[in-house]
């Protein structure tokens, strides 16, 4: 049993603007069904080749985390909760738990590795595509 990289995520004052300028320098593309736009908060890029994803997300503080890239990895074989279960088995500590954040059956946990390198753990592909949103 393993996890893969679902996509390695950025933190940055402007998600928009920092992911425009990667797109042009990586030649990588948006998605045509979720475009970004300037005050999204969050916006993907992926390598049109491998698939490839940079997640640019806004961090509100005024000053940005010493730690600015992390992985968020997603469950091969098992749920979310059996896979963080697993992980933190194998030496991970539970860092902030943001499961349930967007209503029943959503969200993340965000571990440390055994050196203290974050990734977060996020559902697994059934479970993702399971999900609605609250009032869908």
């Amino acid at each position: 049993m393993s996890v893969f990289v679902s996509h390695t995520s950025i933190d940055c004052h402007d998600a928009y603007a920092l992911s425009e300028w990667w797109r042009e320098v990586l030649a990588y593309e948006m998605d045509a069904e979720d475009r970004n736009l300037p005050g999204d908060e969050e916006c993907a890029i992926h390598d049109p080749d491998t698939g490839h994803t940079l997640l640019f997300l806004e961090v509100p503080d005024q000053e940005l985390p010493a730690k600015r890239i992390h992985v968020d990895v997603r469950p091969r074989e098992r749920p979310q909760t059996e896979e963080i279960a697993w992980l933190l088995g194998r030496g991970a500590t539970e860092v902030a738990d943001h499961r349930g954040i967007f209503g029943p059956g959503s969200g993340w946990m965000t571990l440390d590795d055994p050196e203290g390198n974050q990734f977060c753990v996020l559902l697994s592909e059934p479970e993702r595509a399971a999900w609605r949103p609250p009032g869908e």
